[in-house]
C-alpha cells in the first residue's frame, strides 16, 4: 500500500487554483522531487499533505488512513520549510535535538540523534554557535539536521539545499539521498532545480501551474517527456515549428522555415499536421561543412561560451530561430569547431533523437515559459 495517497487533491485561495485536482501514489520509501518553475504550488502541495495547509477538496490518505483535515503533529511526518524557523535563543545543537524530543526520544538520545545530523550536515564545529551567528545556507543545513533527527518515517522537505552554496549542495545531495534509503524513510523534496531533482530522486512529479504533467523516473521524463515545456524544463533542448509533409513506415519529414526539412523517426503525425520538432541540446551536432546525412540545416554562429567540460553554442538558423548545442570540448578540439562569431556552420540531429509534439493551442513561446 502507497505510503502517501493524494485524490483529486485541490487547493484555492479565492479565485486562484494553487494545486488544481492533483492525485498522486507514492510507495513506502521512495525519494520523490517535486519539480516546477517558481509559482507552480510546489510549496503549497508539501504543505497539504503535512497538514499545515486544509484542502478545498480532494482526499489525503497516509499509511491508508485519511488524514485530510488531521493536525499535522498527528501526521506523524518531519516538515523541513524554506524559512528555517530556528529557535534563536538555543544553540544549533539543541535546536537539532529539538525534533527528537518533540518526538518523545530521551534528552541524551536527542543529544546524540543532534550530534549524528550535524556531522552529516558539515556543522559540527558550530555545535554551540547560535542561529545569529550563522550564515543563511547554514541556517538552512540546520534546520535539515533538525528535520532528520526526528527520524519520521516521512520527510518533507521544502528546498532543502536551495541557499547552500554549490558545491556543498551537490555532496549533500547525495548524502541525503543515501541516509533517507538507509533509514528506510519516504521523502518529497521540493526543489526547482532540475538537475538536483534527475540526481537524486527515484520519480519526480513536475508541478506547473497547479498541475501535475508528468510523474515518471528521471529518465523516462528525460527521454520521453510529454510536452514541449517538460521536454524544456527537464534538461534543455531545441525546438523548430513545421508542418509534416512525408511519412513512411519509418520516418517522418517536417517541413521548417527557410526551405529547409528533417526527419524523424515515424510517430503518430499525419500528413498536414502542426507539429514541434525538438532535439536535446547535447545532442545537437555542429559541423563546418555541409555533407549528404539527413537533417542538415545552415546557420550562422551567434556565440560560443566556456562552460568546464562543454561548449555551449549558439546558432542562428534564420526564420527557423536559434539552437543550442553542447559540445563536448574534446569533441571540438579533434573536430576544429569554429568559434568565431559570424561564421557559417551545420547543424544536425539524429532522427532517432528527434521528438515530435503537437503544436501548442498557445504559442510555442508561452509553453515554454517557466517563470
Amino acid at each position: 500500500m502507497p505510503t502517501i495517497r493524494l485524490e483529486n487533491v485541490t487547493r484555492t485561495f479565492g479565485r486562484t487554483k494553487a494545486i488544481d485536482h492533483v492525485s498522486l501514489e507514492i510507495a513506502e520509501g521512495e525519494y520523490v522531487c517535486v519539480l516546477g518553475p517558481t509559482g507552480a504550488g510546489k510549496t503549497t502541495l508539501l504543505r497539504l499533505i503535512a497538514g499545515l495547509t486544509t484542502a478545498t477538496s480532494g482526499r489525503i490518505e497516509l499509511d491508508g488512513r485519511e488524514v485530510t483535515h488531521i493536525r499535522p503533529e498527528d501526521r506523524n511526518a518531519s516538515y523541513v520549510p524554506q524559512q528555517y524557523a530556528l529557535f534563536p535563543h538555543m544553540t544549533i545543537r539543541d535546536n537539532v535535538a529539538f525534533g527528537p524530543l518533540a518526538r518523545g526520544f530521551a534528552p541524551q538520545e536527542s543529544l546524540e540523534a543532534a550530534d549524528e545530523m550535524l556531522r552529516l550536515v558539515r556543522l559540527a564545529h558550530r555545535a554551540t554557535a547560535f542561529p545569529h551567528e550563522l550564515s543563511g545556507g547554514m541556517q538552512q543545513r540546520v534546520a535539515l539536521a533538525r528535520g532528520l533527527a526526528g527520524r519520521s518515517p516521512l520527510l518533507l522537505l521544502d528546498e532543502p539545499l536551495g541557499a547552500i552554496d554549490a558545491r556543498l549542495r551537490m555532496i549533500l545531495r547525495y548524502e541525503l539521498r543515501k541516509l533517507a534509503k538507509g533509514l528506510g524513510v519516504t521523502v518529497i523534496h521540493v526543489t526547482h532545480d532540475q538537475q538536483e531533482a534527475m540526481s537524486i530522486a527515484d520519480r519526480i512529479a513536475v508541478l506547473r501551474d497547479g498541475v501535475i504533467r508528468q510523474f515518471g523516473r528521471p529518465s523516462e521524463i528525460y527521454e520521453a517527456p510529454e510536452s514541449p515545456f517538460l521536454a524544456n524544463f527537464v534538461g534543455g533542448a531545441n525546438f523548430l515549428e513545421g508542418v509534416v509533409v512525408r511519412e513512411e513506415r519509418d520516418a517522418t519529414m517536417i517541413n521548417i522555415a527557410e526551405g529547409f526539412s528533417i526527419t524523424s523517426s515515424h510517430d503518430d503525425h499525419g500528413m498536414g499536421d502542426f507539429v514541434v520538432a525538438s532535439f536535446r541540446q547535447e545532442g545537437t551536432i555542429i559541423l563546418r561543412n555541409a555533407s549528404l546525412e539527413e537533417n542538415i540545416v545552415p546557420g550562422t554562429l551567434i556565440s560560443t561560451s566556456f562552460l568546464g567540460s562543454f561548449l555551449r553554442c549558439v546558432v542562428n538558423l534564420g526564420r527557423a530561430g536559434e539552437v543550442i548545442a553542447k559540445v563536448p570540448v574534446r569533441d571540438a578540439l579533434q573536430r576544429k569547431l569554429p568559434d568565431r562569431t559570424g561564421e557559417l556552420v551545420y547543424v544536425r540531429a539524429d532522427r532517432g533523437r528527434i521528438m515530435i509534439f503537437d503544436r501548442p493551442a498557445r504559442s510555442l513561446a508561452v509553453e515554454l515559459e517557466a517563470f
